[in-house]
């Protein structure tokens, strides 16, 4: 078993490190909390579908390029890297991924072909007041007669959206149902979040006219056990990241006559950042190869990989404010936009006790009771 990606997807890595390093530098997301990430996605969301990243995972057939999930979480951690304001994650983890699980043909050669090209972007709502994202039996809103009737408060990437796939109820049994965001019946408004160039909005539907899909509770759950792998891998990166810029500040910024990284205090929490790091890059490895394999332990993998890379993203992100001292809490530094990130990172798919508890029924679930 080889967890090392091929040449191909080395080659893949660098150009997406390169791209968005000169395409996405901090200043842009910094603009991003003033403008809901619009000029971002404006500007270099048809760069990103010019190079086929939009459709990584749709089939040619489709439109996409064909890659696989490997591919997609190569170029998910050079994303989080940059820290981009871009509708990756909502766009191509989430809706794209639902369509392939539970779209109907119909559905899938209308809409994935238009996703691979960047014409469009989608949006996945699950959540709602009072509900957890993992508890997807309870959710309120509902289907009935072509039409959907509900609210989903805090939905990513829902201010740019052409269309969202929605869980609701039809006939007691919840699903999936897909709207046009242009329908009438559907109001968007944005919502002040932790980091507001991830685009959140809040939708209300009131009888807006939806499509219903071939979902159940199942594929939801599928759906986000195989997103949580890309999620981690985009974390894994803006964890990367924020050790890097840690690092070089510390070796350059000088207290009593020495660079403050020499200190062993800040040694030894560089030291367990790193720990965390590289225990996070062993999880979403094994991850990606479940993923990319469809082997019979992805729940577990994936939960490991997301609870792993969550907490090193929230450590470092944390520690890059603290090591940077007074500046590290100020506007004009960028460690706050590493702590923003990976907040919002955090609850995108649900906590981390809602994955802690997904782990510990996939583990309880393969252990024999004996009596």
């Amino acid at each position: 078993m080889n967890f090392d990606f091929t040449p191909d997807q080395q080659m893949l890595r660098d150009v997406a490190r390169d791209f968005l390093g000169n395409h996405v530098p901090l200043k842009l997301c910094r603009e991003a909390l003033d403008d809901y990430g619009q000029h971002a996605r404006q500007a270099i969301w048809p760069k990103i579908a010019a190079l086929g990243w939009s459709g990584i995972t749709i089939p040619e057939a489709l439109g996409g390029i064909g890659l696989g999930y490997l591919e997609l979480v190569v170029v998910a951690e050079q994303m989080g890297r940059a820290l981009a304001p871009l509708p990756f994650a909502s766009s191509t983890y989430l809706a794209t991924e639902a369509l392939l699980l539970s779209g109907t043909k119909a559905q899938r050669a209308h809409y994935l072909p238009r996703l691979a090209t960047g014409e469009i972007t989608g949006c996945f709502a699950l959540a709602e007041n009072g509900v957890r994202m993992s508890d997807s039996f309870n959710v309120a809103t509902l289907y009935h007669n072509g039409r959907v009737s509900g609210m989903k408060p805090y939905v990513m990437g829902a201010i740019s959206a052409d269309f969202v796939i929605v869980a609701a109820k039809r006939n007691n049994k919840v699903g999936l149902a897909l709207v046009d965001l242009s329908e009438a019946g559907v109001t968007r408004v944005m919502v002040d979040t932790v980091d507001p160039s991830l685009a959140v909005a809040a939708i209300d539907f009131k009888s807006a006219s939806a499509e219903w899909m071939d979902a159940d509770v199942a594929t939801i759950e599928a759906l986000l056990v195989r997103t949580a792998v890309p999620f981690a891998f985009e974390q894994l990166g803006g964890a990367e990241r924020a050790l890097d810029l840690t690092r070089e500040y510390v070796s350059e910024r000088y207290a009593f006559g020495r660079p403050i990284g020499s200190f062993q205090a800040l040694k030894h929490r560089l030291a367990d950042a790193y720990v965390d790091i590289e225990l996070a890059r062993a999880n979403c490895l094994y991850a990606a190869w479940a993923l990319s394999s469809d082997a019979p332990d992805l729940v577990e993998a994936a939960s490991a990989a997301r609870i792993s890379a969550t907490k090193a993203f929230d450590l470092i992100s944390r520690e890059m404010i603290q090591m940077h001292g007074g500046v590290g809490f100020s506007w004009e530094y960028d460690c706050h936009l590493f702590y923003r990130r990976a907040t919002a990172l955090a609850a995108s798919i649900g906590g981390i006790a809602d994955w802690q508890d997904r782990l510990m029924r996939a583990v309880e679930s393969r252990i024999p009771l004996h009596r």
